[in-house]
């Protein structure tokens, strides 16, 4: 038995490397993270096949049966922070797996539930945490497994989501008008518990330097150590020749302070102990880069879930047959894959600035949507269903690991801004697919509900182009803190400037003193 428990831990248990892999064990994460996507934002974007079916069962209307998803979507990315609390305490793995467990039993429960109020629990609150507790951890843990193909990787696994709205779509659906929705559901639940396997394969990654590379770097730092002790001897020797002082002394105090002692001073004390890091860094409100991303995915949230909701009714609105227009989703997450993969290449290029490639994706998703006002008929439709669901895949396949890169915060810190950002985006999530379900009936037009998608998306383009010159110091706050430190490097300069006349000889007093009553008198 404990040699069982002894390979168990070996065979789950972190791995050490000596420099970022770039593969090893990070493909296993890369397929985990693939089947992830597939059972987490895969169903979610695939629940509308039952929407028909609950009004019926409930006898409920659109809006109230919609509220289901709105809530599990807001409870996924609201609690974001608790997830990246918990990763950082417990470890990806545990997290992973009882996230898998959350949303196997709220799916599994939805299937014996008599009232929405009750579907409000089971899939929006409890299978909406375990979506949270699943999904940032996952990508939190492959960005850190590579280094030079992080895009290319990531782009590769996030196309788990598009594969299963292709094929889940018509298989549940199929299934559903075998069994019934309410197995369908358990069958769906059953499936989910694959996340469970897949947190448990979520090894942690330890990068340890070698021990040539700690030792070399010992030689550098006692090279530049002993290099310092002389510069300081030196200007010791010095200063004693020129004053005939064989000690410092003090202006303040009057004492004096021997080489030893200013060393002792120097030298830290035994007791200070670096600080533990923090579970959950709320560090990065701080940076005006991290605050301007932010409200890029805050603005940006409004244009990705309303077009699925609305492209079919927009569509039938049209004279589009109903079964016909359904084709549409299929072409967008068709285009949505291949967008997903294009974008992980062109990520790699090294020439390229990633956060520019995403502002671009970004405007060109601003066009499109309202393109999708301007065009009638299915393939017009279907055009822009392929542009959009293209430039989606650029877009959702890298707006989060893009935190890593340095132009936002960095991959040391990206465990916790992942978690804050997705928190605030939450906001979004909840509030759009409703914002456009008002606008569509004060308006009588589902053109509407585009119109509000391309405007947010405009104002999420605008924050995310403040990005790069908050990072580099061109806003204003930044410019104000670099003023207040140059005030503050005056002011230093100035005690400096005054202890040094504090230290001059008595002659150059008394030589001051003569000038100073040989001036003329201003009165």
């Amino acid at each position: 038995m404990p040699q069982w428990l002894s390979s168990v831990k070996n065979c789950l248990g972190p791995n050490v490397y000596t420099e970022v892999p770039d593969g090893g064990w990070g493909w296993v994460v890369a397929v985990a993270f693939f089947l992830v996507e597939a059972f987490t934002y895969g169903v979610i974007k695939t629940f509308g096949i039952f929407l028909k079916d609950l009004m019926t069962e409930f006898d409920e209307s659109n809006s109230r049966i919609s509220w289901i998803l709105s809530i599990c979507v807001f409870v996924m990315a609201f609690t974001a922070p608790l997830s990246s609390l918990l990763s950082n305490r417990f470890g990806c793995q545990p997290v992973v797996m009882v996230g898998g467990l959350l949303i196997s039993l709220g799916m599994v429960s939805t299937a014996f539930t008599t009232s929405v109020n009750q579907m409000y629990i089971t899939t929006g609150i409890i299978a909406g945490l375990g979506y949270c507790l699943t999904f940032l951890p996952t990508v939190t843990l492959l960005s850190q497994y590579f280094c030079k193909h992080r895009s290319v990787v990531t782009s590769m696994a996030s196309t788990g989501e598009s594969v299963a709205i292709f094929t889940f779509a018509p298989a549940f659906t199929a299934l559903k008008n075998k069994i019934g929705w309410r197995y369908t559901m358990v069958v769906i639940g059953l499936l989910q518990g694959t996340i469970v396997m897949c947190g448990a394969l979520l090894r942690p990654i330890v990068i340890k330097p070698s021990p040539s590379d700690e030792s070399s770097k010992e030689q550098l730092k006692s090279k530049q150590e002993d290099a310092r002790l002389d510069q300081e001897q030196l200007h010791g020797s010095v200063s004693s020749a020129d004053s005939g002082v064989q000690s410092v002394e003090d202006p303040e105090v009057g004492g004096q302070i021997t080489e030893k002692e200013e060393k002792k001073a120097l030298s830290p004390k035994p007791n200070d102990k670096p600080g533990r890091p923090k579970l959950l860094d709320l560090s990065v409100l701080k940076e005006g880069s991290f605050l301007c991303y932010s409200a890029f995915g805050l603005f940006a949230t409004l244009g990705f879930f309303a077009p699925q909701l609305y492209v079919v009714e927009l569509n039938v609105s049209q004279g589009v047959d109903r079964d016909k227009a359904a084709y549409s989703l299929s072409i967008m997450a068709i285009a949505e894959i291949v967008g997903r993969l294009s974008i992980g290449w062109m990520m790699s290029w090294r020439r390229l600035r990633k956060i520019y490639v995403l502002l671009t994706c970004v405007l060109l998703l601003c066009l499109v949507l309202v393109l999708f006002t301007l065009v009638s008929g299915f393939w017009p439709v279907a055009v822009c269903c392929m542009l959009y669901g293209f430039l989606l895949g650029n877009v959702a396949s890298t707006h989060i690991p893009m935190l890593a890169e340095d132009d936002v915060v960095g991959i040391q810190r990206m465990a916790s801004a992942a978690g804050v950002y997705v928190c605030i985006q939450s906001f979004a999530g909840l509030a759009g697919p409703p914002l456009g379900g008002v606008l569509v009936d004060i308006t009588g037009n589902y053109g509407s509900a585009f119109y509000s998608c391309a405007a947010g998306m405009a104002l999420g383009a605008l924050f995310l182009g403040l990005v790069r010159p908050a990072k580099i110091g061109k806003l204003c706050w930044r410019k104000t803190g670099q003023k207040q430190q140059q005030q503050q490097q005056q002011q230093q300069s100035a005690v400096e400037k005054d202890t040094s006349v504090r230290e001059s000889s008595p002659e150059d007093f008394v030589e001051e003193d003569l000038s100073l009553n040989t001036r003329p008198n201003d009165c």
